[in-house]
């Protein structure tokens, strides 16, 4: 029997889900996960738990190019496998670097998933059509970082910290159970060649595009700074505020943010067009990060927990914002070479801006000084990158 419309919407919103999961649900237990290793309350190493998952995601380059050339379907049934197996030997590992190494495998078989996930709904779907359906997949997407937080404490509330790293896998053994069910969205007669001199000289005409470097790096730079925060949110609300009772509550307040602010970006965008949008989205990401820095400067480090927090929202709802924007401006001017620039997009600002992001944290033992200067100066970059692009100001992106 063919997959209906709404089932196929449920399923991707589904495997999209995996990637969110196998971060957010981790959160609130990751320090018994240092106790477990023996490691100090104050120590930074379990940001890295999911610095690596995120820097797993450089796959995607090579998955975009294999399922362009194979169809989505096998790719995607690597990509399970990999999560699976990723995230059973993090449950298990002996050793912190074990488990780092684990979760990196996990973040490419996400990758996997997420592309090819994307890839299908742009191959089955044109237009108005395509949009309707990525936001409807995306708003069920957002709700994982507002709910699994709850789900990540409940479960530690009756269970071990393992089981909890167990949820993902074995709720991506469920999904890929269900994925069975689909079709091959690309047919063989609109596959590529896999030439690799085609696909090198591809790469450089993509990173040769200043429109797609500057809007790249843009996302790059914030990427840095969401990572950073995600990665280090448990160890600042519960070692550095010493308040591990409200993590769930803050991390969830903050996703609401978020959602809020990702469909007021697309009431905007299509008003005023991205790129009047982006500029004034950044300068206000600007502003906020330079107060928040003029306070922790001024007063103290950590700056008082309610302002903090209420800036933090404020700024990762920028963040969110920003990314459609930028991505589809980045990716406009392709052309037929879209599917390459989307994976090495991708991969950029989730590798580099993972490995940036995870510097940050390392810093940010006592205090928030470190993610705090990173947001104004990140904010600073940006600013100048979009101000920098001086082609006419049109809605020709929204």
């Amino acid at each position: 029997m063919k997959m209906r419309s709404a089932e196929f919407i449920a399923l991707s919103a589904s495997t999209m889900m995996l990637t969110a999961l196998g971060i957010d649900i981790m959160l609130p237990v990751l320090g018994v996960v240092r106790m477990h290793f023996g490691l100090r309350p104050e120590s930074t190493s379990t940001a890295q738990i999911i610095g690596f998952f995120f820097m797993g995601q450089v796959a995607q380059l090579v998955f975009g190019v294999l399922s362009d050339r194979f169809g989505r379907l096998p790719i995607l049934r690597i990509g399970f496998p990999l999560y699976i197996t990723g995230g059973l030997a993090a449950t298990f590992a002996p050793t912190l670097g074990l488990m780092f190494a684990a979760r990196f495998v996990a973040g490419m078989g996400a990758s996997a998933v997420f592309m090819t996930t994307i890839a299908g709904v742009r191959d089955r779907f044109v237009g108005d059509q395509m949009a309707r359906t990525m936001s409807l997949i995306f708003t069920i997407f957002l709700f994982t970082p507002i709910v699994a937080p709850f789900l990540g404490l409940a479960i530690l509330s009756v269970s071990s910290w393992q089981v909890v790293f167990l949820t993902p896998p074995l709720f991506a053994v469920i999904i890929f159970i269900w994925s069975l069910r689909l079709e091959e969205s690309l047919p063989r007669e609109q596959r590529s060649v896999l030439n690799w001199s085609i696909i090198g000289q591809s790469i450089r005409k993509v990173i040769g595009n200043q429109v797609f470097l500057r809007y790249t790096g843009i996302t790059t730079l914030l990427f840095t700074a969401l990572s950073s925060y995600v990665s280090s949110s448990e160890h600042i609300v519960g070692e550095i505020y010493g308040k591990p009772q409200l993590f769930a509550w803050i991390f969830a307040g903050i996703g609401v943010v978020m959602c809020v602010c990702t469909f007021m970006n697309a009431h905007f965008s299509s008003r005023f067009g991205a790129r009047r949008t982006i500029r004034w989205l950044l300068f206000i990401y600007t502003l906020v990060g330079g107060l928040l820095l003029l306070y922790t400067f001024s007063f103290n480090d950590p700056p008082g927990m309610l302002l903090f927090f209420v800036a933090i929202a404020l700024l990762m709802g920028i963040n969110i914002a920003v990314e459609p924007n930028s991505s589809a401006l980045a990716l406009e001017p392709m052309g037929n070479m879209a599917g390459m620039a989307a994976s090495l997009y991708g991969t950029s600002f989730f590798f580099i801006g993972a490995s940036l992001g995870s510097v940050i944290s390392h810093f940010m033992v006592k205090g928030v000084f470190p993610l705090v200067i990173s947001f104004f100066v990140i904010g600073l970059i940006a600013v100048g990158l979009v101000f920098s692009d001086r082609r006419p100001l049109t809605r020709e992106v929204s």
